[in-house]
């Protein structure tokens, strides 16, 4: 995979409402292109009926399905694969094993060569820019140095809201960005 538009939903934009989920998802994939999408709701103690819903949406349109930290649920939904947080990267393995791809969140050098030795088939290196509630940003200089010290493909995520950032990000050679804010404006 290459050039990778990865869509992340989160439910302050996207609504645990089903009716309202399906149709800010609809807008955001109407409006940006998207080639890999995530469903991630943290907290969702009742996450089943929205991981169907955005699984008829994502497959209609031929976008390769990711459920965040649920490799059970993945697996018996059918989603493509897989988003471990950087505390679950020691379940690369399980989910491996049942056939799905394993993206895994890496704040870190050390975190992504962990990933890389336990076979992920790919990680996001974040926060890159400033977000919301979350650490100091990364920048583009140490995602270049991230990208040019491992193997496994790296997604930029964190703080992309612009096309130009976007840009920068594929001049340090990462594979593509993920985001939430980006495909919600």
């Amino acid at each position: 995979m290459d050039n990778i538009y990865y869509l992340i939903t989160d439910p302050k934009y996207y609504s645990r409402n089903q009716t309202k989920f399906k149709k800010v998802l609809s807008f955001a994939l109407n409006r940006h292109f998207v080639n890999v999408a995530s469903l991630r709701d943290k907290d969702n103690k009742n996450i089943k009926p929205l991981a169907k819903s955005f699984l008829s949406i994502t497959k209609k349109r031929k976008i390769f399905s990711i459920l965040n930290s649920d490799i059970d649920l993945a697996y018996f939904l059918g989603f493509d694969g897989v988003h471990l947080p950087s505390n679950m990267i020691n379940r690369v393995k399980i989910a491996k094993r049942k056939k799905l791809f394993v993206i895994v969140s890496c704040h870190s050098l050390e975190e992504i060569k962990k990933a890389e030795q336990l076979k992920a088939d790919m990680v996001t290196f974040s926060p890159i820019f400033y977000s919301p509630n979350k650490a100091k940003p990364k920048g583009l200089k140490e995602l270049r140095r991230a990208t040019f010290k491992s193997k496994i493909l790296i997604i930029a995520l964190g703080g992309i809201v612009s096309k130009e950032q976007i840009h920068k990000i594929k001049l340090k050679k990462a594979v593509g960005f993920a985001s939430i804010r980006y495909f919600v404006k």
